[in-house]
């Protein structure tokens, strides 16, 4: 368990395992939203889930890291995204604004809620970024649900605990591990919060997802068939083989230039890290925005 606490406090949050089926309703989409864009509030499971809306267009779903905010994560991306589609930001159990409840934190648990929200809205397909935990939960609809899947966009997200990139080969100095209790995490989380005691359940809760998680079997990669990008940084939580190999079990990594190839797409930021990858807003918009305008 410490060694699973420490994968955590340095903020190792990636992947998932299974989401509950979902019927899509098949409500037209122009009728979904008749809040004013900004903040909402839906009753999903039992939770009061929170959900950010901005713009119009072809629904995007946002969806953020392990003990991490909409705001947090995509707050910079934001803007650009609302000018071509319709964002809606959600936050996952016990994050930000959505309230906790007597429930194992799960990630089976998290994307059904996330498709329960969809059918709530009247949303029968969505094009969805995910970073880290919040890729993992993407990633597990497109392979339970992919019906629902437009494009798929995923940053810093490793699909098996094998590609985790932990360990030291050249001897490096080791950094001091994040402290959770003094973080922006925590910070973001008590400025919003309708529980601000709730963030030790929280951390907790995320301890016991991690501890449990036993990752995706490589026939399930294969199965996605959505248009994919993959975003990863050459510093991250996975290793470089692993992102490589996730790339090709979807499809990519042929000559396009002699064969007619998938939708795929691979883009590894310099200078980048798991944690630092929200930063990059300048390099991760034109990369998003170009890929989200390619068909379908």
């Amino acid at each position: 368990m410490k060694y699973i606490k420490n994968l955590v406090s340095n903020i190792l949050l990636m992947a998932c395992l299974f989401a509950f089926p979902c019927k899509a309703n098949p409500t037209p989409i122009v009728n979904a939203f008749k809040k004013t864009p900004g903040d909402n509030y839906a009753n999903i499971n039992g939770m009061k889930m929170y959900y950010f809306t901005a713009g119009k267009g072809t629904p995007l779903i946002l969806l953020h890291g392990a003990f991490s905010t909409i705001e947090k994560d995509f707050g910079k991306l934001i803007p650009t995204l609302a000018k071509s589609h319709l964002v809606i930001g959600i936050e996952l159990q016990g994050h930000g604004h959505t309230n906790n409840i007597a429930r194992p934190f799960s990630y089976q648990n998290m994307a059904a809620d996330v498709i329960a929200l969809m059918n709530t809205l009247g949303i029968p397909k969505a094009d969805f970024i995910g970073y880290s935990m919040g890729g993992g939960v993407a990633l597990e609809i497109a392979i339970s649900q992919p019906q629902l899947i437009g494009h798929l966009v995923l940053e810093s997200v490793a699909y098996s605990p094998a590609g985790m990139n932990m360990q030291n080969p050249s001897n490096l100095k080791p950094k001091a591990q994040t402290d959770l209790n003094h973080s922006v995490w925590k910070e973001n989380y008590l400025k919003v919060s309708p529980d601000t005691a709730g963030w030790t359940k929280l951390v907790s809760g995320i301890y016991s997802l991690m501890g449990n998680w036993k990752g995706f079997t490589s026939e399930q990669i294969k199965s996605i068939k959505a248009p994919a990008l993959l975003i990863f940084g050459d510093s991250d939580m996975s290793k470089g083989e692993h992102q490589i190999e996730m790339f090709r079990l979807l499809g990519g990594g042929s000559s396009g230039d002699l064969y007619q190839t998938p939708n795929l797409r691979l883009a590894i930021l310099p200078g980048t890290t798991h944690v630092s990858m929200v930063d990059q807003y300048q390099l991760l918009q034109p990369i998003i925005g170009d890929f989200l305008k390619t068909s379908l």
